[in-house]
């Protein structure tokens, strides 16, 4: 089946038309920055665009980079505060005139794409997706089965602040740390994480994962963790499986 697959992010807002039996990506990626206010109004003109761009017609999946129930928002996370409480999908719909969106939190949707298709695919157990970008996403399964909203971004630091504030990759960005310092507080997170949730595996995803290789060698934490197949593309891939499982039911 052919789905749009849209991915909200803090900085960027991706799109592509995607094969959801493999996962490949059947249109150039298409990205435009997310508006600097992030509020409902002004990303909905953007996911107008997008659609408009792609000239689809049929459902799309999409990632939102907070806690989602029912297509509903829950918390702002990185975005604006206008969010909470607001229907993501009846407000996308109405802005594309009738198009039909499915929308869910964007590490549990790039872990869809990861445990259906990628380095996730046959592990049994818990598995954690942590995908890293503005902020810190996390996507919960155990043996193969999504356990949704689990925002490990949000524990907090010794410092008083959420950890993905320290150790997200906006934060390497903003602090310009080497990739090595920036690795080291990864690691931190990994282990705190390992304490608390004994996870089989963690995938790395979200932009940074291209560096993996770069980085790798400063994790410490004695759990397994592999890069997303998709990279930075597992977003996308993922929400367009679940828009495809969705608008089969």
């Amino acid at each position: 089946m052919k789905v749009l697959g849209i991915d909200i992010g803090g900085s960027g807002i991706k799109a592509a038309i995607v094969n959801t039996k493999n996962g490949e990506l059947l249109s150039e990626r298409h990205r435009i920055d997310t508006p600097k206010t992030a509020e409902p109004k002004a990303v909905a003109k953007i996911i107008k665009e997008m659609v408009k761009h792609f000239g689809w017609k049929g459902p799309v999946g999409c990632c939102f980079p907070t806690i989602i129930v029912n297509n509903q928002c829950m918390h702002y996370g990185n975005l604006s505060k206008e969010w909470v409480g607001v229907k993501v999908d009846k407000l996308f719909k109405k802005e594309c005139k009738g198009v039909k969106f499915y929308i869910s939190n964007d590490a549990d949707l790039a872990g869809v794409a990861e445990i259906n298709l990628g380095a996730g695919k046959g592990v049994k157990g818990k598995i954690f997706v942590i995908t890293l970008g503005t902020g810190i996403g996390s996507g919960l399964f155990y043996d193969g089965k999504l356990i949704p909203n689990v925002e490990l971004g949000r524990i907090y630091h010794t410092d008083g602040d959420i950890i993905e504030k320290f150790a997200a990759d906006s934060a390497r960005k903003r602090e310009d740390l080497p990739l090595k310092d920036w690795a080291k507080r990864v690691d931190l997170f990994l282990n705190h994480v390992k304490t608390i949730h004994t996870p089989k595996l963690f995938i790395i995803g979200g932009g940074i994962s291209k560096k993996f290789d770069k980085f790798k060698e400063y994790l410490t934490v004695d759990i397994p963790v592999e890069v997303a197949k998709f990279g930075n593309n597992a977003g996308i891939i993922g929400a367009a499986i679940y828009a495809s499982k969705k608008s089969k039911k």
